[in-house]
């Protein structure tokens, strides 16, 4: 008994010895990892959990809910977007259709060529500053332009309504003529249809449009990089305000004309400047500037802050849009494009888009940073920061 208490005795005083040695040390280290862990799973803040479920709204797959097509669904915005990710590209999927940029890049032979086609809508048919005729060219050729191309041949397709006036055909297809002769292409084949009357609305434009890749690059909304400078060849907005103001059925009197215009000279000039820095081009079309914005986020999985205030917008149209409650982001352009360069580039990107009438209200609108990953993020006149998503509804149907 007396041997059983010593060992006891000896045993309780080495555990006494321990004690400020490596058992203590030991402990502290188990309490300061239970802390660390009850920090790393607080619950998430607000701001984390819109965050979240933003990322999976995007991430999941696209379905039309919808039994029946919608005029947002040719808005440009969330409901074309699921329209042709769900229906046309899940029918048509294939390599050169899923970048779903605004042509599609061929390679035939040693050639690289652009190919892209678009219809045009646009009510009413004749508009301060243009009509569906230079449109539909000027669109197409825009779209060549976008990716890179030196626009070259056009096809013509002519939808009429039974009683549309042959003059105003002979119009449409003048302002043709000559908007491609000043984007130096040629409209080389096309197609006319009639319908009966009532079952259309006067005249339907489509074109189709190839042009050359004479450079090695290769642009894609999914090339943006954080560092990049995200710059605006002009002020946005002014095709969809004056379409609006031109159907009449606002109060609202503006000094606006449509912007309408062939970007090919543009996109020229700020490649042959940055030849290596060019990563994305797009014309602001349907949707506005948001959407186009957007769409360079997502695909290149970036943030995109812009500022407010560096954003042109001329007074009619800042005007006319707060009278109506619209975002002139959101408002479509038929003669501007978003250009995403290399941070080091943006000056001489700039200097070269401000050399030519048609880029000299170009400004620089914000940056490319690598966080929160997909959106596009507003510094506001107010100091604040805000998301910017895209257009949802169609605030503006038929402006092209």
């Amino acid at each position: 008994m007396t041997d059983i208490k010593r060992t006891d005795i000896k045993r309780t005083d080495m555990a006494a010895d321990t004690q400020g040695t490596g058992i203590e040390r030991t402990a502290g280290w188990a309490e300061a990892a239970i802390r660390e862990h009850a920090a790393d799973t607080r619950p998430p803040s607000r701001e984390e959990q819109v965050l979240e479920r933003i990322d999976r709204a995007r991430h999941r797959k696209a379905r039309v809910k919808e039994e029946h097509i919608t005029m947002a669904h040719g808005s440009g915005g969330k409901a074309t977007q699921t329209l042709v990710e769900a229906v046309f590209l899940e029918a048509f999927r294939n390599p050169l259709l899923e970048p779903l940029e605004d042509g599609a890049v061929l390679g035939i032979g040693s050639a690289r060529l652009a190919f892209t086609t678009d219809s045009y809508v646009v009510s009413p048919l004749f508009f301060p500053g243009g009509d569906i005729g230079d449109l539909a060219v000027n669109g197409t050729v825009n779209d060549l332009s976008v990716c890179g191309a030196r626009p070259l041949y056009l096809s013509a397709g002519f939808v009429l309504e039974e009683g549309f006036p042959v003059a105003d055909l002979r119009r449409i297809t003048t302002s043709m003529a000559e908007a491609a002769a000043a984007a130096d292409v040629q409209i080389v084949t096309g197609d006319t249809k009639v319908v009966q009357r009532g079952k259309a609305d006067g005249c339907y434009v489509n074109t189709a449009g190839v042009g050359l890749l004479d450079r090695p690059i290769s642009l894609s909304v999914a090339g943006a990089r954080p560092g990049d400078a995200v710059i605006v060849s002009g002020p946005i907005g002014e095709h969809g305000v004056t379409i609006m103001l031109a159907r009449g059925e606002l109060d609202i009197e503006a000094d606006l004309t449509s912007d309408t215009a062939p970007l090919s000279g543009l996109t020229t000039a700020l490649l042959d400047a940055c030849p290596d820095g060019v990563r994305c081009l797009r014309d602001a079309t349907r949707g506005g500037v948001a959407t186009i914005l957007n769409e360079v986020a997502r695909a290149s999985d970036v943030a995109v802050v812009v500022d407010e205030d560096a954003i042109p917008v001329r007074p009619g149209v800042r005007g006319a849009c707060e009278l109506l409650g619209i975002d002139p982001l959101y408002v479509a352009c038929e003669g501007r494009m978003i250009a995403v360069v290399d941070g080091p580039a943006a000056d001489a990107a700039l200097a070269a888009l401000r050399a030519r009438p048609l880029g000299e209200g170009a400004a620089l609108i914000g940056h490319v940073k690598d966080d929160p990953p997909g959106l596009v993020l507003l510094k506001t006149s107010f100091g604040g920061t805000r998301i910017v998503d895209v257009l949802v509804g169609d605030p503006l149907p038929r402006i092209c």
